[in-house]
């Protein structure tokens, strides 16, 4: 039977964590736009193919909220991007005032500015694993816990106004949030997540800082027409995306660089002049997660032949539109030096992703400062035993590392 006339449970199991279910490559070809059951059971279409993923992420005929949210599809048991968000009669103008508001804190000249503070985190982050190097079994050392978790934690808390002594309460609560498991835990995260964050927005209201959060809270004081609850909505978002992505590429970049030796060395030659491409491919290729965006018709609309109806759910997979033939030459392959750059790692159209320079200055500060300082950098364990994190968003829990 034809791909295209069955209807997919989703996710679609994966060889490892670095590599895609090898049935994209005939859902691309055959069925880029597929009907499928989300894990948490719901009806849903699954759009695989490049073209018709940039298409549909610039289309405004999609979005977030749902006109009957009661009876929307869901995509997940977590409650990360579970189900439909926002109000369905102001999503666009709602959207548009949350740009207005972030973009001066997320503009590149802000994060050129913040690069000499990631680059003393990273220094010091490092520092700290090269001393418990020296004494740790074989020179093994977690580059996971040790670097690529706290780094982006580090950095957004900053950015937003979060308390220092606050991070490991916002850490577990983020991955209760984003863990599909049986019951209410993942709701009951985001609810406790909610709470807190109101008590942190009141705390700015008192005494407001030089950050993200104090900006929202003064917004919203001064806008009668920006909901409360739609500020600490967008708060909570903030804080859990604004980590999460990072956190995921630079484990998956250490791996594609060490699975690609040939790349890394490449890089750790000349760190400052392949900083830049290796970061790019490492977005494009590294594939955190099992899903997509989640997004819903708002009108009919018929796309590469298939009808979708109002109300209906819509996974686009920027995972396997980042690996499209048709889009990339050899597009399995790891290589930076590609003539194809563009990708769809931060989205595209007016849901391009308002934290893209943050991400970038993270990872390339990473990417060359862990060439500068550790080239002689492998893997202390082999790739497939590495546990994946338990969550919709994926990546490695540990990175066991020496140099």
């Amino acid at each position: 039977m034809s791909v295209a006339a069955e209807r997919l449970q989703l996710p679609l199991t994966r060889p490892n964590v670095l590599d895609l279910a090898p049935l994209y490559e005939v859902l691309r070809r055959e069925a880029p736009i597929a009907p499928v059951t989300t894990p948490a059971g719901d009806p849903a279409w699954l759009v695989t193919r490049y073209d018709e993923v940039k298409q549909l992420l610039g289309d405004k005929r999609l979005g977030r909220s749902h006109p009957e949210p009661e009876r929307a599809s869901r995509i997940t048991t977590a409650a990360v991007q579970d189900g439909p968000t926002g109000n369905y009669e102001t999503e666009e103008a709602d959207h548009k005032r949350m740009r207005r508001l972030l973009t001066p804190a997320f503009s590149a000249k802000r994060m050129r500015m913040l690069s000499g503070h990631v680059q003393e985190l990273v220094d010091g982050y490092l520092d700290q694993l090269d001393a418990e190097r020296a004494t740790a079994p074989g020179g093994v050392v977690d580059l996971h816990t040790g670097l690529a978790f706290p780094l982006p934690v580090a950095v957004i808390c900053r950015l937003l106004g979060v308390p220092e002594s606050d991070r490991e309460h916002f850490h577990a609560l983020s991955e209760r949030m984003a863990s599909p498991g049986e019951g209410n835990e993942a709701h009951e995260a985001r609810a406790e997540f909610s709470r807190y964050m109101v008590g942190l927005a009141e705390a700015k209201r008192r005494e407001p800082g030089e950050d993200v959060i104090s900006d929202l809270v003064r917004a919203q004081s001064e806008d009668e027409t920006y909901d409360y609850d739609e500020m600490i909505r967008l708060c909570v978002g903030l804080l859990f995306a604004g980590h999460e992505t990072t956190v995921n590429r630079i484990g998956l970049g250490v791996l594609f660089l060490m699975k690609h030796r040939e790349q890394w060395e490449k890089l750790t030659a000349d760190p400052d002049g392949r900083v830049d491409a290796t970061v790019e491919e490492i977005m494009r290729l590294g594939a955190p997660g099992d899903l997509g965006l989640l997004r819903y018709a708002h009108t009919d609309l018929d796309v590469a032949g298939v009808t979708i109806r109002t109300g209906d759910a819509v996974i686009l997979s920027i995972n396997s539109a980042n690996r499209d033939e048709g889009a990339y030459a050899d597009a399995e392959s790891f290589d930076p030096d590609r003539a194809e750059r563009s990708h769809l790692g931060f989205g595209h159209g007016a849901h391009f992703c308002i934290g893209a320079s943050l991400a970038r200055t993270e990872l390339r500060v990473v990417f060359k400062t862990l060439a500068q300082r550790t080239p002689g950098l492998r893997l202390a364990k082999d790739m497939d035993e590495l546990p994946v994190r338990p969550t919709i968003t994926g990546g490695v829990a540990e990175l066991p590392v020496t140099w």
